[in-house]
């Protein structure tokens, strides 16, 4: 039987796991299932419309499954999902989606959001994933694996965050962030590209190293334009895969509104959206099946 502290407020349609734990004064609304061994410390708050997974930890004073802050929200039924693993520290605030965006917020497994961050409706983050204190993420952004937000961060909304990408403490980041680049700033730029984190996750040398004349060439030397510097990588690196994801999240920026690839999920437009996750060979291959 689950531990649950007689001070926890727990609606009857709550599911809660055998081994589950519930502190002292915790407030679990309807709608919510908490996986194996999850913790909720004390003073967490899981508004309703939320789904934790296994070995999750919720400190004090976090509020998860909260009514999205946007003014076209009208009650509908919406979801906040959340995988296994993920340590959502203090005052840790995260929306449940809206109708518009697909209808959840999700994160993956494996994350650390430290005190202070804010996630908003209809976001999407991934796995092993680092933000630390204070970072904002408004609505729709996308955060690949394993990226490392530093404090205070803000994110525009709909921006994307790609796989092995640092930003540092403080930026303003308005367009998308390329898969294994570092970006920083206010206005944020790219300054480098994170070898550190493609060591840790197991990126062998020849492809951190072509990553690197990756940036290189694209963001350091003069000469000719980005559309014909990326062909020319591609010719040059047409076996590492980490080079064209980089170039295709390029691609997708370009090719979205202002930077950002997902923008373009606000115009009339129903289509698959390029987003530095998906191949750009499939873009290409679902573009010529819609003009069939």
């Amino acid at each position: 039987m689950a531990s649950i502290h007689p001070t926890a407020v727990i609606d009857p349609t709550a599911q809660i796991a055998d081994d589950a734990v519930i502190g002292a004064w915790c407030l679990i609304g309807p709608h919510v299932s908490i996986g194996a061994r999850t913790i909720l410390r004390n003073h967490v708050v899981i508004e309703s419309h939320t789904r934790l997974g296994e070995d999750n930890v919720l400190y004090p004073f976090c509020a998860v499954g909260g009514t999205p802050q946007d003014r076209k929200y009208q009650g509908e039924e919406t979801w906040c999902e959340i995988g296994d693993r993920n340590h959502i520290r203090e005052q840790v605030t995260i929306h449940r989606g809206t109708a518009t965006g697909g209808g959840s917020t999700r994160l993956g497994n494996g994350n650390l959001l430290m005190v202070g961050v804010h996630v908003a409706h209809d976001c999407q983050l991934g796995n092993d994933i680092t933000l630390a204190n204070a970072v904002l993420l408004a609505g729709h952004v996308h955060v690949g694996d394993a990226a490392t937000v530093g404090g205070s961060a803000a994110f525009h909304h709909f921006v994307s965050v790609g796989t092995c990408s640092l930003v540092g403490g403080l930026a303003r980041v308005s367009k998308d962030v390329p898969p294994y680049l570092i970006v920083e700033g206010s206005p944020a730029r790219i300054r480098g590209h994170n070898h550190v984190q493609m060591t840790r996750r197991g990126v062998g040398e020849p492809a951190i190293e072509a990553v690197r004349t990756t940036y290189r060439r694209l963001f350091c030397e003069a000469g000719a334009t980005m559309t014909v510097r990326i062909a020319e990588l591609r010719r040059e690196f047409p076996d590492i895969s980490e080079v064209h994801a980089l170039l295709d999240a390029l691609a997708a920026s370009a090719a979205g509104v202002h930077g950002r690839a997902l923008e373009r999920l606000r115009s009339d437009d129903k289509r698959s959206v390029p987003t530095m996750w998906q191949p750009q060979t499939a873009i290409r291959a679902e573009g010529a099946s819609a003009q069939a």
